[in-house]
């Protein structure tokens, strides 16, 4: 039982998250001086800790606490006058935290751009702008016929929009200012003033919105008579229906009741492409948010649409924690996409996050997807969400033909059969685009000693190095290793080291060989490091200066190429047998994602390379009937009572030692079966992966029918964990709804 002990004199106790993974809060005294501020919670604080201070955001004022007020410190400065996150940001961030069971502090460090986890004022850059006054305004410009620089900088102003310019936006037009803007000034005809930059105010032309196809308006005309109240819709449309378009003139209806829109994207990559066609339709200030960009830019980009500066904002899973000053609009775009779950550290699902967003803030949100996911088909099919459907691509353009290549006993070169490689000749001789799609990196997936049998293996991980030819070297995909290509076998000392196994660069070497006359590109993320290599070569296949696209997953989502009649996937038969429930969801996700790419304008077609063609996934994907393959998995789903039958928490425990984890989460099991029988405990077993990074990795799997049972569990272990002193010799962590079990 918590003993609450009153402060003396009623002096107010402020209740501080720090932005460290610890999770509790700590109380501290508020200053008399600060008593007078009614609005505090949200704001940030610096307050000592230990021999430290450290930075932590106000999350609750009250007049109890657990310790006595003569032993709690005041808080030493407040950061903020005006509270970062508004009350129902608190409430967001609050639940997600209790949610997943991940310290709160943690889940604020998350939601905060890195310059505001420090003591930075929270305040966008000021510039320098000269404004007409009245006086000015009402002037004839022939005052000015022997003051030549006093008429070009009046003529400027009263031109502008608002009688305003920037003296950043003036030099940009070569006027002279300085001196002219100290004369006009003095005569009370112009004066400066200091203000937020804000890009909004400079013009440029956009284009008018497309027509709609049936469809379309169906799916327009349901949401933008619901954006006064919450409601989840999923905007289910094949590749090419037209999901962007809805999503824009849904945005516009937005704009015009003077409200904001948060579009989330899966990755990076979509970013481009995306914030290019939204810059061609709104004159509103456009926001980017996401790790790419330099903290300077995160920085200003979040204070924009927290201010109500920015009327649109394009982001990945982080920006889901944005605070919105004009909420209006929620779309996640690709909804399916596992990328929006966080796999390290803070494990959330920024989709999930935005619809418990968008029904705090009572506002609508938009799933679109060509593929939804299982548990968002399972939700529209029991009518909690809304299901809109766009069954056909726009312009009469058919869905193209998916074709499967039986390669059974036919030659194969890096990974490509003979009819394939016809099938690419003609694609070229025809003039068209074609993607050769492979989710693997590198050269090949391993190197083996013809000799001896030996193969090079990463020394931290329980894997095979892979190939890395272009740069020489032996790359370890899972933490990171990097050796030098060896020349000899470090066993037998034969020159015969065999690249076994195909990924990118190996397809990209033999298409430059074979069809030498021809551009080819690789798009994964050794050939693109950043966000400017991708920007130059989506503009070079959009002009057609790439004849051949090689990639991974990178390639498969949201982009438009217009010239690409022809997918080719190579390795599809690499899902069909995984002991992962949600690999055939994810295969058939991928293949009629990454096959949306072909035929945009003009009759496409995609081919399958398998040595499975009478597997009854491919016959079903063939047919493109993605809804009956969902409600199938989800019939599989029920029968063995998996998500989203039921509901999983993940306990991952590693540490140097291969008998600790298991030894710990041995314990977390025998505590468990002492709580309840409405779960269902599985493990303590090795992970899929044993060993990486020099880490031994176990994992335990607890499931419930329903969630309260499931969350009431996790309530109780995690201070049991956290108490257990073998704990605190290994790393652990909970990831509730996990979507990868490894």
């Amino acid at each position: 039982m918590k003993t609450i002990i009153q402060s003396q004199n009623a002096k107010l106790i402020c209740r501080i998250a720090l932005l460290i993974p610890v999770r509790r809060s700590f109380d501290y005294l508020l200053p008399d001086d600060l008593t007078v501020h009614t609005n505090l919670v949200g704001c940030r604080v610096i307050v000592p800790f230990g021999k430290q201070t450290k930075i932590g955001v106000m999350t609750d004022i009250d007049v109890n606490s657990e310790i006595a007020p003569s032993k709690l410190k005041p808080i030493q400065e407040l950061v903020d006058h005006t509270p970062l996150f508004n009350k129902t940001d608190m409430q967001l961030l609050s639940w997600v935290a209790s949610y997943y069971h991940h310290p709160i502090g943690d889940v604020l460090n998350a939601a905060l751009p890195g310059l505001l986890r420090k003591n930075r004022a929270a305040s966008l850059p000021r510039q320098t702008v000269l404004r007409l006054t009245t006086q000015g305004m009402s002037i004839s410009l022939d005052t000015f016929k022997h003051a030549t620089r006093q008429a070009v900088l009046m003529t400027a102003l009263k031109n502008s929009p608002q009688h305003q310019l920037s003296t950043l936006e003036l030099s940009k037009q070569k006027i002279t200012w300085q001196q002219p803007a100290t004369s006009l000034i003095n005569k009370g005809l112009v004066e400066r003033i200091q203000c937020d930059i804000n890009v909004s105010s400079q013009q440029r032309s956009v284009a008018a919105p497309l027509h709609l196809t049936h469809a379309q308006r169906i799916a327009v005309d349901a949401v933008s008579e619901q954006l006064s109240g919450f409601e989840v819709f999923l905007l289910d449309g094949v590749t090419g229906s037209g999901k962007t378009e809805v999503y824009m003139q849904l945005i516009q209806h937005v704009l015009r009741q003077g409200k904001q829109a948060l579009v989330l994207l899966p990755e990076i990559a979509l970013t481009p492409q995306l914030e290019q066609r939204f810059l061609s339709r709104f004159k509103e200030k456009i926001a980017v948010y996401h790790s790419g960009l330099t903290e300077k830019a995160r920085f200003q980009n979040w204070l924009e649409f927290r201010n109500g500066i920015a009327s649109i904002l394009l982001g990945t899973r982080s920006a889901s924690f944005i605070p919105m000053s004009k909420p209006g609009l929620i779309i996640i775009d690709e909804e399916h996409d596992p990328s929006f779950k966080q796999q390290e550290g803070f494990r959330f699902s920024a989709r999930n996050v935005a619809i418990r967003r968008a029904q705090l803030l009572d506002i609508p949100i938009v799933l679109g997807s060509a593929t939804p996911s299982i548990e968002t088909f399972h939700n529209a099919t029991r009518n909690r969400y809304r299901h809109l459907k766009l069954p056909a691509r726009t312009g009469n353009i058919d869905l193209p033909e998916i074709q499967l290549l039986d390669i059974r006993n036919q030659t194969i070169h890096a990974g490509l059969s003979n009819p394939l490689i016809k099938l690419i000749e003609t694609t070229l001789n025809n003039h068209q685009q074609i993607i050769i799609f492979i989710n693997r990196r590198g050269y090949a997936p391993a190197l083996t000693c013809h000799q001896c049998g030996w193969v090079a293996r990463c020394s931290r991980c329980e894997t095979n190095t892979v190939v890395h030819h272009g740069q020489q070297r032996l790359l370890c995909h899972h933490c990171g290793a990097v050796n030098l290509l060896p020349k000899h076998c470090p066993a037998c000392h034969s020159t015969d080291l065999v690249s076994l196994g195909i990924g990118t660069e190996r397809v990209e070497k033999f298409l430059q060989q074979q069809f030498p006359d021809y551009n080819t590109a690789r798009f994964d993320r050794d050939n693109i490091p950043n966000k400017a290599t991708l920007d130059t070569m989506l503009e070079a296949v959009k002009s057609r200066q790439i004849d051949i696209l090689i990639g991974t997953q990178m390639l498969a989502k949201g982009h438009h190429f217009p010239g690409v009649t022809v997918v080719a996937v190579l390795d599809t038969d690499q899902g069909l047998f995984s002991s992962d429930f949600r690999a055939s969801e994810r295969l058939a996700q991928l293949i009629i994602q990454v096959a949306g790419r072909a035929g945009r304008e003009q009759k496409g077609r995609v081919v399958l390379q398998t040595r499975q063609p009478d597997h009854p996934l491919l016959a079903m994907l063939i047919k493109q009937d993605y809804p009956k393959f969902a409600q199938q998995a989800l019939q599989e789903r029920f029968s063995a009572k998996l998500p989203p039958a039921s509901h999983h928490a993940l306990f991952r425990v590693r540490a140097t030692t291969q008998e600790l984890p298991n030894a710990v989460l041995q314990m977390i099991r025998n505590e468990l079966e002492t709580y309840t029988d409405e779960i269902l405990i599985l493990g303590p077993v090795p992970s899929p992966m044993e060993k990486k990074a020099g880490q031994y990795r176990y994992q335990l799997l607890v499931q419930a029918s329903q969630r309260k049972p499931l969350h009431n569990c996790l309530d109780k272990i995690i201070p049991f964990i956290e108490n257990l002193k073998l704990a605190k010799r290994v790393r652990w962590s909970v990831d509730v709804d996990p979507i990868d079990l490894f």
